[in-house]
Formats: C-alpha cells, structure tokens, sequence
C-alpha cells in the first residue's frame, strides 16, 4: 500500500456496475485534479480467446474445469506485481484485451486478443483498476495487500447471470448453450476465487432487482437501474456520514448499523458522494479506515 502512489481497484463481473463506477471516479478525479493511469482485469487473461477455447476442450476432456475467474486462466503474478510496482515508483505496464470487432479493427486485430504491452503514462497521481480480481487472496499470491482503496460492486447472482447471459449471446455471439454451459463450469471458480474479495473491500455496491429474476435463464431483459436498489455496505470505515448521505440520497434508508440502501437510479451519485472523501484523503497520505 503506497501514500504517495495510490492504488484504487474496482473488483466485479462486466456489467456489474462498472461504466456507472467509471463515470464516477471520472468526476471525482477531475474535481481534485488527479490524473490517474487506468489498467483492465482482463489484460491479465492468460489466454487469446481462440487459446482459451482451446484450454477449455482440453480441460473438459481430462474431466477438469477452467474458467476466466481462477487462477489457470489469468496471471495473478503479473497483476500483483503491477499494483506492487506502481505503489512503489508509478509505474508499471499495461495492454488492452479486445473483446469486439470494433474495440479490435483500430488494432487491425482480431476480438480476443490482446494488444502489446506498453509502459504506464508517466507522472499520473494513481492506478485505478477494473475487472475481476483486484481482492484476489490465494496461497502464492496477495494482490489485496497492495490496495490503498478496494471497492467490490457486484450484483445479486441471478442478475449476474441475466447480464451475461444478454451480453455474450447479443454482444459476443456466443450462443444461450454456450454461456450457460460457461456459468455451470465458472461455478467452482466463482465460488473459490470471486465471491471471498467481497468480504475484503472496503466498501461493496450490490444491485438487488426489485423485478422477478428467479429464472434468469429465460429472462428477455436487463432490469434497469431504476429497477433495482443498491446495497451498499461499508467494513471498518469509521468516518462516514450517515446522515449527510441519508438526507442527499432520497428514498434511501441504513439496513444495517454498517448498511445504506439506495434507490438504483443514485447509484452514480451515491458513490460521488463516498468516494470522494475517501479519494481525497488517500492524497492527503492518510490510510483509509
């Protein structure tokens, strides 16, 4: 963990939230003047995707299963290394995994795979990463220790696999076959590796539909944010400001002695408005608690 280069990592699916958490930290990094190197998750896949595809039929044939949430599939050295790096001089390394054509054609690559490695821009104020593993925790690795600010945004499961299920098969032409197949053999692997780094953040946004999600596999579409509340819980931060939240956020409410709930459509709001005095006072060098 470093006061003067600061790591902030944002751990959860695609889907999960991410875009409404980018904009966010976007907003709070140009009020406080902060220019902030910005890493991907899925830069530390280990695999193109015609190689995972490749790893999947050989696992599958040797009885095993491989998913993009363990270990076999992504580099928690490099990723861990990256965060230890930056904490200590600001620099660090970072490429772009393509999903789609059209993140891939300015490349002149093909979907699924990665750009070269390329040095961090220089002189920037702090790493803000996105993707799956920022809490990682395994035996050989603790990319989590070298997290100034860890925030966990996650949706209920049932969400979770609604939003997968629509974007794979519309987005990436996968089929209804194939993605639920990919949840069923993930399973273990989210279970092991996914869901313990909510027990680790800081501070954990998780969407909860207010609409009938019980069979998400049959499910046409993606519940809105005005469809949905967010639970926000908050783990051993002393300073934050119930009441001040409570009276700018409408229609929320504390669950918990450590829980605010809100209305989803202030998602983007209600994380501006806790964020950036935590953002802050990692620049004043003070160590979030």
């Amino acid at each position: 963990m470093s006061a003067k280069h600061p790591v902030i990592a944002i751990t959860g699916s695609s889907g999960a939230g991410t875009t409404t958490t980018s904009a966010a930290f976007r907003k709070i990094f140009q009020k406080l003047e902060v220019t902030a190197a910005l890493i991907e998750g899925d830069s530390f896949h280990r695999y193109t995707r015609p190689e995972m595809d490749a790893e999947i039929r050989k696992a599958k044939e040797q009885g095993r299963h491989i998913s993009y949430f363990g270990p076999e599939a992504n580099d928690f050295s490099t990723l861990e290394k990256t965060f230890f790096d930056y904490g200590k001089t600001g620099e660090g390394r970072c490429r772009k995994y393509l999903h789609t054509y059209d993140e891939a054609v300015p490349y002149n690559q093909l979907p699924g795979t990665f750009t070269p490695w390329e040095p961090l821009p220089t002189n920037t104020d702090v790493l803000f990463y996105e993707g799956l593993h920022g809490g990682i925790v395994t035996p050989q690795h603790s990319v989590a220790s070298h997290v100034d600010l860890l925030i966990g945004v996650v949706p209920i499961v049932n969400l979770e696999w609604i939003q997968k299920l629509i974007r794979d098969t519309s987005e990436r032409g996968h089929s209804r076959e194939a993605v639920m197949d990919s949840v069923v053999r993930s399973m273990d692997d989210y279970i092991r590796y996914i869901t313990p780094q909510f027990s680790r953040t800081h501070i954990n946004f998780q969407r909860v539909p207010t609409v009938d999600t019980s069979n998400p596999f049959s499910a046409k579409a993606i519940p809105s944010l005005d469809e949905s509340f967010i639970v926000i819980r908050f783990r051993g931060l002393t300073q934050i400001d119930f009441p001040y939240l409570l009276a700018m956020l409408q229609g929320s409410f504390i669950s918990r002695i450590d829980t605010l709930v809100v209305p989803g459509g202030k998602m983007g709001l209600a994380m501006e408005l806790i964020m950036a005095p935590l953002v802050k006072q990692l620049f004043e060098g003070k160590k979030i608690s």
